[in-house]
């Protein structure tokens, strides 16, 4: 049973905005910190931001500084990332991480459990 859920890729055009979300199943994770990472076909995953347990500490990759905002409401054990400024660079699968720490981390490998990721495309 995935206990991480991620929902909002679509299709999008350059310039546009977008949110993505992140539904934890398990109530237990609500202080874990977590992460966004993405991946594109033939490349491996790489980090988009990551946020602390009680968000007091957040991170962001360079090609998301300033366009990606990452949030989180534990109360709803969700996870957002609001995407803007959207480039074609920016097509990828991503995907919703947490470990189970409050402590924020930016390594993938640092990441326990994992969604099965939501796309995002560009229209040709």
């Amino acid at each position: 049973q995935a206990q991480l859920v991620e929902s909002g890729g679509e299709e999008v055009q350059p310039g546009d905005s977008l949110t993505l979300s992140c539904k934890s199943s398990n109530s237990a994770w609500k202080n874990f910190a977590k992460g966004w990472f993405r991946q594109v076909p033939g490349k491996d995953r790489e980090f988009v931001a990551a946020v602390s347990g009680f968000a007091d500490e957040i991170a962001y990759a360079d090609s998301a500084k300033g366009r990606f905002t990452i949030s989180r409401d534990n109360d709803k054990n969700l996870l957002f990332l609001q995407l803007t400024k959207l480039t074609p660079d920016d097509a990828a699968v991503y995907y919703c991480a947490a470990r189970p720490t409050a402590t924020m981390s930016t390594t993938e490998k640092s990441y326990y459990y994992w969604g099965r990721g939501t796309r995002v495309t560009f229209s040709s």
